[in-house]
């Protein structure tokens, strides 16, 4: 069944040539691999380490929050009547609001005044 002759596999055998590699000490390796773990430990500011845990705390309530909305909308969507009444919703509120600030020049002009405003405050 097999191609090596008894001679070859008595080499193989005695040499070590089947063996996964060079041997080495697991226990050696471990140790230097856990010595080289603790010192870079050691190295940690771990006082900066609550400003991470904040920041990460802050992406997960984000993500959380995000799969939540998509979940809430992708229900109403589902609804047959509900998305159509929204986009009326939606509309009338555009209406009202350009009804009620953008009808006389004075009124666009306050508006313009805002934005103007605003982005001064924001952008400096």
């Amino acid at each position: 069944m097999s191609d090596l002759s008894t001679e070859a596999k008595e080499d193989v055998v005695e040499t070590g040539a089947n063996d996964n590699g060079p041997s080495f000490d697991f226990t050696a390796r471990y140790g230097e691999v856990i010595g080289k773990v603790n010192d870079t430990l050691d190295k940690v500011d771990w006082s900066q380490i609550g400003k991470a845990g904040k920041v990460a705390g802050i992406f997960l309530a984000v993500i959380v929050a995000q799969i939540l909305i998509k979940g809430v909308l992708d229900t109403i969507n589902l609804l047959p009547v509900v998305p159509g009444l929204l986009e009326l919703l939606g509309l009338i509120v555009v209406g009202n609001w350009s009804w009620n600030n953008l009808t006389t020049s004075e009124k666009r002009n306050a508006v313009l005044d805002q934005i103007q405003n605003l982005r001064k405050e924001y952008l400096g």
